[in-house]
């Protein structure tokens, strides 16, 4: 599959919660969704409360449409329990790589 549409975000946890956000972004239930090329979890080095989410989609419209879902809007309501501040995003279309894990 090609990736059509893509983003990276970089949320702040509250203090002390990387961990717990880390944990519930890779332990998602709805993912891996067949839609969802790419979907990469990264920390700070420097400060464990900040991570970066890279994720990467067949199209606009299937992001759109999964994150419409009841599951993944859940899933957006316990991240946002979690989270300090607002999150950034920059929209990114991954182009290639070499998996690393």
């Amino acid at each position: 599959m090609t990736v059509q549409h893509g983003f990276q975000a970089t949320v702040t946890a509250q203090p002390g919660k990387g961990d717990e956000l880390v944990a519930l972004l890779l332990d998602a239930p709805s993912l891996p969704h067949e839609d969802c090329v790419v979907f990469l979890v990264s920390r700070s080095a420097s400060n464990p409360d900040v991570i970066h989410i890279t994720e990467g989609w067949t199209s606009q419209e299937a992001h759109g449409a999964f994150f419409a879902t009841a599951p993944a809007q859940a899933l957006v309501a316990k991240l946002q329990s979690l989270t300090a501040g607002e999150s950034r995003y920059t929209d990114a279309v991954p182009v290639g790589g070499k998996p690393a894990f």
